[in-house]
């Protein structure tokens, strides 16, 4: 299955992304055997640093360190998805300032609620960033008529347990992008998110 031919934005109206930036993973996967589902926050602003992309795109390049500092030592996309995991953004579109609008997170929970359908085994959510954390709190109390995530600083509330319908949820930063390199702070609690992630489905 291409998840590009499942989900599609049919009328970009958000005013604060880029709408030629728009993408949603066109690798060919098996949704059976997803188990951590991870959602960082937007795509790049150039489409040759996406995850899938061939060679070694920026986007992939820091999530490959994140998840070697974890101890889980992959070098391609297609290893991270031989263990379980799909990435994905909470937003389809490049951003064009530094802050995405509660509007635009809104509209673009209506596709990543049919891209989190497309995966029935799912038994981790890992949410990288405050944007993939309000993304899913938006679905989720649709669903289940509130917040799984308390709202706070992530690094005051990441050490609870948190859970959707028996699956765990991680509120963590996002390991995308050049901040990634220069916050060692940050990426300690992701590689230590991302550890934890991986003891649930091993």
């Amino acid at each position: 299955m291409k998840v590009c031919d499942y989900i599609k934005c049919k009328d970009i109206q958000c005013k604060d992304i880029n709408a030629d930036s728009y993408l949603v993973s066109y690798k060919r996967i098996n949704p059976p055997n997803i188990q951590i589902f991870m959602i960082t926050e937007v795509p790049p602003a150039d489409k040759e640093d996406y995850f899938y992309v061939k060679d070694n795109p920026f986007y992939l390049k820091t999530t490959i360190q994140a998840f070697n500092d974890a101890g889980v030592y992959i070098s391609t996309m297609q290893e991270i998805l031989d263990l379980g995991i799909y990435i994905t953004t909470a937003i389809k579109c490049g951003k064009i300032q530094y802050a995405i609008s509660t509007n635009t997170i809104k509209n673009c929970t209506k596709i990543l609620e049919k891209e989190v359908n497309l995966f029935p085994n799912i038994r981790v959510f890992l949410l990288m960033g405050d944007v993939a954390i309000k993304a899913m709190n938006y679905i989720w109390k649709k669903q289940v008529g509130k917040k799984i995530i308390p709202s706070g600083l992530t690094y005051k509330i990441r050490n609870q347990e948190y859970y959707y319908k028996e699956k765990r949820v991680f509120p963590s930063y996002t390991p995308t992008g050049k901040n990634y390199l220069i916050e060692k702070s940050k990426r300690r609690m992701i590689a230590e998110d991302i550890k934890e992630a991986m003891k649930l489905i091993q």
